[in-house]
């Protein structure tokens, strides 16, 4: 059986790693830098990268009208840190023009937990996914301040100086403070492969 057709976002950040992790768990992942092959996808991940710039080659490429469309008509999405700020509907600490996807009901503060240098690794539970907490990798990471209704916590960071939201899902919005791409644990995408095979 086909695996669903799953695009990341190819402007820049973690393209390769998304898709090589989404591959891993059956689904038919593709880079998507055009509105054409935006229209081919039944769901999309927005990688890791630099949010700013995201926001900028967005609108150089004509994805911003396309991509908002789609997530009004339901695509599932998930956003992994820059993705997870161009899903917020507010940004603390963005550049004033920066516009994201305003997607889910929450608040992000951006490089919350600091700068490249403050990058760490911690366990994190989610909910909904069985094996044990993630090894979360943090890289100048985005945190959630406060969500609104409809939005579901999946998962925080406890212990240490912080206890924060960094794991929520808005129906078929998904989106992580933290790298999964980046440790080889496929659950995560696994997840968000079910996701949109039951969204299809």
């Amino acid at each position: 059986m086909r695996g669903p057709v799953i695009g990341v976002l190819a402007l820049q950040g973690d393209v390769r790693e998304h898709v090589a992790a989404l591959a891993g768990v059956g689904a038919d992942a593709r880079p998507v830098r055009r509105p054409t092959e935006l229209d081919a996808v039944d769901g999309l991940v927005i990688p890791g990268g630099e949010s700013t710039t995201m926001s900028r080659l967005v609108d150089v490429f004509g994805l911003r009208g396309p991509i908002d469309k789609r997530i009004a008509d339901g695509m599932p999405v998930y956003g992994s840190c820059a993705g997870m700020i161009m899903l917020a509907a507010e940004v603390l600490d963005g550049r004033p023009d920066q516009r994201g996807f305003a997607g889910i009901a929450m608040t992000v503060r951006r490089n919350a937990f600091g700068r490249q240098v403050d990058s760490f690794e911690a366990p994190v539970g989610i909910t909904g996914v069985d094996g044990g907490p993630f090894h979360a990798v943090f890289i100048r990471a985005p945190w959630v301040e406060r969500v609104g209704a409809g939005v579901e916590v999946l998962g925080r960071v406890t212990g240490g100086p912080v206890d924060r939201i960094v794991a929520v899902r808005q129906g078929n919005l998904l989106a992580t403070s933290f790298h999964p791409e980046l440790t080889g644990d496929l659950r995560l995408h696994r997840y968000f492969a079910d996701l949109v095979g039951a969204a299809g």
